[in-house]
């Protein structure tokens, strides 16, 4: 017999208050488990994960929104979690993510709504601001800068193509699914706790992890890097939406000088820089989750 411990569940009950559910929804030809919180009638934000997260990544920032009088989505995006993982690099391409972003926003009988991504889910805010821009009203973004930004910084500076060599490793095929597999997927435990300064993912908090991980396997998740290099670039505009931007500046994957660059394509942007804070910025400072707040009470 086996004495491993059961996983945890990975919907809403994790989150131990009756205002936080969740939701099952078919767009753009996939079903999304979404987490939703808050009085349906009040202003709507969407909170969009990266990798290798799941909607419990916005844990710390669900309750200070509806406390602060907003109605909250978080979906797992496709790939992830309880949501459908369909197959082929084709299904993660920025336009599929976006548009299931798009068609969340109009199940909640919206035409627009403040999004905030951190990570890969700060990609999929981007270009929804880039390609969608009537449908965001406030755009957060958490360490990941504009596109045009990553992608000239990627093709010119050795010291940002070296911290990019995982979204290289990526683009092989069937190894790094064997990778990040093996061992009780122990490699995708390490890049949380590589990212991260000391004590931001506790033993707990990576049970959970590693139970959203076990339900579609790290195929899909990897078929994201895969699906972004196979996307169309985005426009070189600047974004016309009030923008918030947070950075850790200790994020090994991502050279800081990027979150400055970023402001020149925001046409209302605001950086807060954060010293000895990691990639996971929203996790290791409350001053984030502050910042957001007032950047999307602001009229």
């Amino acid at each position: 017999m086996s004495d491993r411990q059961p996983y945890p569940e990975t919907d809403a009950s994790l989150l131990a208050d009756r205002r936080v559910e969740s939701a099952y929804h078919n767009v753009n030809g996939v079903r999304l488990h979404v987490v939703t919180a808050g009085d349906p009638e009040d202003p709507l934000v969407v909170l969009l994960h990266g990798h290798p997260d799941f909607w419990y990544g916005w844990r710390d920032q669900i309750i200070p929104l509806v406390e602060a009088g907003f109605r909250v989505i978080v979906p797992d995006q496709r790939g992830c979690n309880l949501s459908d993982a369909p197959n082929g690099i084709d299904s993660y391409q920025m336009s599929k993510l976006t548009d299931d972003i798009c068609e969340l926003i109009h199940l909640e009988d919206r035409e627009s709504a403040h999004v905030v991504g951190h990570d890969f889910g700060a990609f999929v805010a981007w270009h929804l601001a880039l390609y969608q821009p009537s449908i965001i009203e406030r755009l957060g973004i958490f360490n990941v800068p504009h596109p045009t930004v990553y992608r000239e910084t990627v093709r010119s500076s050795l010291r940002q193509i070296f911290r990019s060599w995982y979204a290289w490793f990526y683009q092989i095929p069937t190894l790094p699914e064997w990778v990040l597999g093996r061992n009780d997927m122990e490699n995708m435990v390490a890049s949380l706790e590589v990212s991260s300064n000391s004590g931001t993912f506790d033993d707990e908090t990576i049970c959970r992890y590693k139970a959203a991980w076990r339900h579609t396997g790290v195929g899909p998740r990897i078929n994201w890097y895969r699906g972004f290099l196979r996307s169309d670039a985005p426009p070189r505009n600047t974004v016309s939406q009030p923008t918030l931007i947070c950075w850790g500046e200790d994020d090994i994957a991502l050279v800081p000088s990027m979150a400055t660059k970023s402001l020149d394509y925001c046409e209302d942007g605001q950086l807060r820089m954060f010293s000895d804070t990691s990639h996971w910025v929203h996790h290791e400072r409350e001053e984030v989750t502050e910042e957001m707040l007032q950047h999307l009470s602001e009229q």
